[in-house]
């Protein structure tokens, strides 16, 4: 359950033997997907992914083997990595903290990153059923 700012969703879903395993994953892909978004917004909150959207906006895109193979390069670069060490530079934050959001961020730039390659790394590209109304809204 989650009822903060203009995020309010209850979840609830009874496991039993009879469950079909297909509820069991639409289930799970809908929290995650719900999740996934919750951090990405918070860590907005934290830092300036406009910086890295726009240095990301500037990456190469194309679905060949070899244009993937570059999209990842230039997001595993030391100028992507720069980007992440200056907008995790916040003075109010111990090194380890800084080091954890820069985490976040590093995730956040291969997640943006293989999206321009066409590949998606996690389930919010899966039409399911329930979701599509959803799915619609948040375009």
């Amino acid at each position: 359950m989650a009822n903060y700012d203009d995020w309010v969703a209850i979840k609830k879903l009874k496991i039993e033997d009879k469950t079909d395993p297909r509820t069991i994953m639409e289930f799970l892909a809908s929290m995650m997907i719900s999740v996934d978004r919750k951090v990405e917004q918070n860590l907005g909150r934290l830092v300036d992914l406009k910086k890295l959207d726009a240095f990301l906006d500037e990456l190469p895109a194309g679905k060949s083997e070899a244009e993937i193979a570059e999209i990842l390069k230039s997001a595993s670069s030391g100028k992507v990595n720069g980007v992440i060490k200056e907008i995790t530079e916040i003075e109010s934050l111990q090194k380890n903290e800084r080091k954890e959001l820069a985490g976040f961020c590093k995730v956040y730039a291969f997640k943006k990153a293989l999206g321009k390659a066409g590949l998606s790394v996690d389930y919010s590209g899966v039409e399911i059923p329930g979701m599509k109304r959803v799915m619609k809204t948040k375009i």
